[in-house]
Formats: C-alpha cells, sequence, structure tokens
C-alpha cells in the first residue's frame, strides 16, 4: 500500500520540480531592471478631464491624475501624472477617483525623489489573484488530488509556453519543428499527471500524438492552398517592427492551429481511453472488435459536441469584424475570401480535422492494448 501511495506521488513530484527549473532557466530576453524605474501600485484620487478632446467616440489629449503611491519606499506620497489617450480605444484607459493603477516611477539621479510618473494601465494583479486562488481551490475541493496534478499541469504548460516556446519562436527556431516537440512534452505531462504512467495514459496519449501530428501535416497543407500570411494575427506586424523581421510569420500562425486544438484532442483521447478502460474492466471478456466498436460510439457522441465547441471559441474572436460586415451589408463571398476570415475558417476546420481523427484512432488503440490475450 505504501509502494502504491509513493508511486502515486512520485511522478507529480518530477514534474513539479521540472516545473520549477524550467522557470529559473534564463531568458536572452531577460533585461536588467533600471534602478531608476519603479513599477507600484497607485491609487487615483483625483482627475481632470479639461484636456481630454473628444470627437464622437474617439477621445485624444491628456487626463491628469492625482494619485498617492500605496506601496514601496515612496509609500503615501501624493503625486500627479498624466494618462495620455492616443484615440484607439483598444490601447486608450480611463481613470476615475477611487480607482488603482500600475505606474512606473521615474527617479532622479541619487534615487530619491520621482522625477516623472507614467501611467502603465489599471492595477489587476490583486483580482487576478484572487480569481485564480478560487478557481484552484474550487477545483481542489472538488477533484482532489487530481485537482491538485491539474494544477501543476496548468502551471507546467504556461511555463514552458512562456519559457521555451516563445522565446523559440524570437530566435528563430523552424516553428512548425519547436511547437511540435513542445506540444508533445505538455501532451505527455498532461495525460500521464491525470491519467497516471499506465494503460490508460498510454492510449490517450499515443491517440493525442497522432492527431497533432495530422493536425500539423494538414495545416501546412492546407495553409499553403489558402495563400494566407501569418500577419493577419493581432500584433504581428508590430513584431517586425520591434527588429525580429527574420520570423517566419505564417509558419508561426499555421504552428498556432495545432496547438490551440491539441488540448481539445487531449480531452477526446482521455474520454475514449477513461471509458474503454471502464467498460473491460466491468467486462474483461470482451473482444477487441466489441471494445473497439464501444470506441466508437463514445468518440461520435464527444465529437458531435466539440467540433461546435471549437467554433464557438474560435469564432468569438473575430466576431466583431464579422459585425462590422453585416452592418456594411457586405457579399458572403467577399467575406469567405478576406484573409482574416480564411484564416479563421482554416483554423477551425484543421482543428475539427484533427478532432474528428483523433477518436477512431484512440478507439483502434484501446482496443489492441485493453484486451487480455492468451
Amino acid at each position: 500500500m505504501f509502494a502504491k501511495i509513493r508511486k502515486e506521488y512520485l511522478f507529480p513530484l518530477i514534474i513539479g520540480l521540472f516545473t520549477f527549473v524550467i522557470y529559473l532557466l534564463p531568458s536572452p530576453f531577460d533585461k536588467e531592471e533600471d534602478v531608476y524605474s519603479k513599477r507600484v501600485k497607485a491609487e487615483v484620487l483625483t482627475v481632470d478631464n479639461r484636456e481630454i478632446i473628444e470627437t464622437g467616440i474617439v477621445k485624444t489629449g491628456n487626463q491628469i491624475l492625482e494619485i498617492v503611491i500605496k506601496a514601496g519606499v515612496f509609500k503615501g506620497d501624493t503625486l500627479s501624472a498624466f494618462n495620455q489617450l492616443v484615440g484607439r480605444m483598444e490601447f486608450d484607459k480611463i481613470f476615475n477617483p477611487g480607482e488603482n493603477a500600475l505606474v512606473v516611477l521615474n527617479l532622479d539621479e541619487n534615487l530619491k525623489s520621482v522625477v516623472n510618473v507614467n501611467v502603465i494601465d489599471h492595477y489587476r494583479l490583486s483580482i487576478e489573484f484572487w480569481l485564480m486562488i478560487l478557481f484552484f481551490a474550487f477545483l481542489i475541493s472538488f477533484a482532489g488530488f487530481v485537482g491538485v496534478k491539474a494544477i501543476l499541469s496548468f502551471a507546467f504548460t504556461g511555463i514552458v509556453i512562456w519559457k521555451l516556446l516563445l522565446p523559440g519562436f524570437l530566435l528563430g527556431y523552424p516553428p512548425v519543428t519547436i511547437s511540435l516537440a513542445i506540444v508533445a512534452l505538455i501532451t505527455s505531462v498532461i495525460i500521464l499527471l491525470v491519467a497516471g504512467v499506465n494503460k490508460k495514459g498510454f492510449v490517450a496519449l499515443s491517440g493525442s500524438i497522432v492527431g497533432v501530428i495530422v493536425t500539423a501535416i494538414l495545416s501546412l497543407v492546407f495553409g499553403t492552398l489558402f495563400n494566407v500570411h501569418g500577419a493577419i494575427k493581432p500584433f504581428s506586424e508590430t513584431l517586425l517592427y520591434s527588429g525580429y523581421n527574420q520570423l517566419n510569420l505564417t509558419q508561426i500562425f499555421l504552428a498556432s492551429i495545432f496547438i490551440s486544438s491539441s488540448g481539445a484532442m487531449m480531452d477526446i483521447a482521455m474520454d475514449i481511453s477513461v471509458s474503454q478502460y471502464e467498460i473491460i474492466s466491468v467486462k474483461p471478456s470482451m473482444s477487441t472488435r466489441d471494445l473497439i466498436r464501444s470506441g466508437f460510439n463514445i468518440g461520435r457522441g464527444v465529437i458531435g459536441t466539440m467540433t461546435t465547441t471549437l467554433l464557438l471559441a474560435y469564432s468569438g474572436g473575430f466576431s466583431a469584424l464579422l459585425m462590422v460586415f453585416i452592418a456594411q451589408g457586405t457579399p458572403a463571398v467577399n467575406i469567405l475570401n478576406l484573409n482574416y476570415v480564411a484564416g479563421e475558417l482554416l483554423h477551425t476546420m484543421i482543428g475539427s480535422f484533427g478532432l474528428v481523427l483523433v477518436a477512431p484512432i484512440t478507439a483502434i488503440l484501446g482496443g489492441f492494448i485493453y484486451v487480455k490475450r492468451s
């Protein structure tokens, strides 16, 4: 019994240590902290909107703020700050008295006084922290130790993307190759953490990996046929102008297709693998053919809703764009040929292909692996 418990906790412990090591890895893009600048939380006391110019719904000019520093060496100091509005609603922010802001204090040569204050945005770290704590608490209360492993897989995925995948893109590594490697690593860790290092995990992992590989191939083939450039993604062009003009944005965009759909493929593979395992546990005499048929039936039900889930998830990102076209009466043939819409359509369809494919593959693998043979 003790050996079984120790085995159950060993793999999560290894992954936890591995996650911590990756987190500590230095990044070539890390910059030394500027001693003359301090990022702190501040509360807005008063606002002066007299310098704001309103042209319709667009606002430009300066909002003058009186703030009080809430943390750090200058805690309690009252300062004046300018909130510059550039006329772009996705970047501009308007403050009201009583709200908290993230500000940068620019200090003098002696680091004794504040030269000026730069307002970054609303301060959201506190509410983000408590929302995450609430989610983790709910997850653990419902799922127990499985919830702890889910949180560990969540942290591992975020750190691997932040520390390995995105820096790899910026360093010029082949986007599709590095994405496949990272997705394979993330998929392996998540499935083996949740399902365990056993047959259930092996069946789900095998089906997921095959689905990701096929999705990657389809994204490369149809991405070329669609003739869609990767610059359609937000801030891609800004990245080129920031000194990274060597990046292949199209390859990064195609890699994002199978990265974003890999999670849904994991879900389907895990559902089918666990269901087949439970079936064969109740009826060990079931034949391979019958178990595969059961896996197919399970897969049909899951796919029926999952493909629509992908459509809803992806369409939410460009709903405002479609509303503009509908309001202007743009013909459907024009809409479907626009690179933005074609890119999202490619994203949705290729991801759905992967989902449809991973279900029968997992069912077949489970049928052969779970059934005991004399």
